[in-house]
């Protein structure tokens, strides 16, 4: 006896365990969707506990499938008593998890069914135009009342403003409310929109109930990214997603038509309608495209297709223009100026449509012409051996793959040559010696040459010399005659360059002598 009723129990268990494909998502419904879904529900005291918890159990049924988060669908539920309260908002609840463990705890309000309270709430905070700030401002927002009719209230005139708002009202009822005042609060289309059912059936409305909101929230956006001279990425919210199918993806340029309106149509004569558009195919679990083979500078149209015997799907298209073409050199640059030498660089660089560079550049207004070749892969070259304090045009021209070639000229300026002896100084060191001091150092400098002699002396051995390296910028001069005449000359490796005399005088008070004949 005892063994037949533990069967009996077994069986009993089985037969009530809620069966896994009750509770798996419906296909087609994650990912298909972006806005926000306020729940309005009447938890009064006209609504028995039991009523309400299968008015909580059918909105956990419905909003089960979706995707949550901020870039697919939100969430949010507001309860009707005599004090409305909000339960959570849109920003509560990004997984399905954390919603339907909120939904099991949420208890009723009782009291009076202050509705209309409820829906100023739900105009001037939870639903109010730009609260969600950003992109979310321009995505479809919708309420769901669940209510048990009795009493609602004067809002035939709150609900017209949150339709004038762009917000979509839904309606359920599962008591005997006026079907005149219901109808006028719901957006069209009221048959898809408005519900009466009993408390226990309600689950016959879901899916019917669900598909409606969908409509309403679908997300069958395309846009266009990653776009070049000559390819473009087409981007789309995966619809097809869980169900069989594939998306179809034709795109054309358009071309100026019959006063200059632009058409999709090319201007071919016995053009068919399969030859103007380019096709691709991407399965349904796909969510870009990569479109290839594009001119540069040109208005295209691209149509997105989803295919699928399970579900009809809207059309899409979005139109895009490709860059212009960009040839080498677009830019040139100069860097590194010195009294000889500078750096030219070029950009782009484009190895894989380049063949060569060469670099032209000569004096201005007159002067000699130098070349340099340079391989694809280079973009810049240091021009040597120039003139100082000179004016140059250079010009950077690519001769391209495709045959075309383009050039680009700019002018640069060497810097003035550093002169090579500057500010002689003489400073006097007792009664015979001086420190002779000088600014220079030019490159190619070999070195400097010192000459002294006393100007009142005519005789042939009172001049001497001195050679000092070119790092030298100073010496000392001992047992020079009275009034001697120092001079500092630069040395270059062909010549001895224009040089600076100063006089020292030997006077007790006299400390510097710098002047210059």
């Amino acid at each position: 006896m005892e063994g037949h009723m533990l069967f009996a129990w077994m069986l009993m268990c089985l037969l009530l365990r809620p069966s896994t494909a009750q509770n798996s998502p419906p296909e087609g419904v994650l990912n298909c969707c972006e806005g926000d879904v306020l729940f309005l529900v009447d938890s009064s005291g006209s609504v028995s506990s039991y009523e309400h918890s299968r008015m909580l159990a059918f909105l956990s049924e419905l909003i089960a499938p979706f995707s949550l988060g901020e870039d697919q669908v939100r969430v949010g539920l507001l309860q009707v008593g005599t004090k409305p309260r909000l339960e959570f908002g849109f920003d509560k609840y990004s997984t399905q998890s954390g919603l339907q463990a909120a939904l099991k705890t949420i208890k009723p309000l009782r009291g009076d069914t202050n509705t209309v309270e409820a829906l100023k709430m739900v105009k001037e905070w939870v639903l109010r135009p730009g609260k969600a700030g950003g992109a979310r401002e321009r995505l479809p927002r919708v309420l769901v009342w669940l209510t048990d009719g009795v009493k609602p209230g004067d809002v035939t005139g709150p609900m017209a403003q949150l339709r004038d708002d762009g917000v979509a009202v839904l309606v359920v009822s599962t008591g005997h409310g006026n079907y005149q005042v219901l109808r006028q609060v719901v957006s069209p289309p009221v048959e898809d929109h408005l519900h009466f059912v009993d408390i226990d059936d309600m689950s016959i409305i879901t899916k019917e109930f669900r598909d409606a909101i969908i409509e309403i929230i679908r997300a069958e956006r395309i846009h266009v990214r990653d776009v070049s001279t000559s390819s473009a990425t087409l981007q789309w919210r995966p619809v097809l997603s869980g169900l069989t199918g594939h998306y179809e993806i034709r795109f054309t340029e358009l071309r100026k038509g019959v006063g200059g309106v632009e058409t999709s149509r090319p201007d071919t004569s016995g053009a068919t309608e399969g030859s103007l558009f380019q096709r691709l195919t991407q399965t349904a679990d796909s969510s870009t495209a990569r479109l290839t083979g594009l001119k540069p500078d040109t208005n295209y149209i691209a149509i997105l297709r989803p295919q699928s015997n399970e579900q009809a799907f809207n059309e899409l298209n979005v139109t895009f223009r490709t860059k212009p073409e960009v040839l080498s050199p677009a830019v040139v640059t100069v860097s590194e100026p010195g009294q000889t030498s500078v750096r030219v660089s070029w950009g782009p660089l484009q190895p894989g449509m380049v063949e060569s560079y060469s670099v032209e550049y000569s004096p201005l207004p007159t002067g000699k012409v130098h070349y340099v070749q340079l391989s694809r892969s280079q973009n810049s070259t240091l021009l040597r051996n120039l003139q100082p304090d000179t004016t140059y045009l250079v010009t950077v021209t690519t001769r391209h793959a495709s045959g075309k070639e383009k050039a680009m000229s700019v002018k640069v300026c060497t810097q003035e040559a550093t002169p090579a002896l500057a500010d002689l100084q003489l400073t006097t060191v007792g009664s015979d010696s001086v420190e002779v001091e000088w600014n220079g150092g030019t490159s190619g400098l070999r070195g400097y040459w010192l000459t002294w002699e006393g100007q009142q002396s005519s005789a042939p051995g009172q001049r001497s010399s001195l050679y000092l390296p070119p790092d030298s910028l100073s010496t000392r001069l001992t047992h020079l005659p009275p009034s001697a005449r120092v001079c500092v000359s630069p040395i270059y490796r062909t010549a001895r360059g224009e040089g600076l005399c100063c006089t020292a005088q030997f006077h007790s008070d006299a400390l510097v002598y710098g002047f210059q004949t």
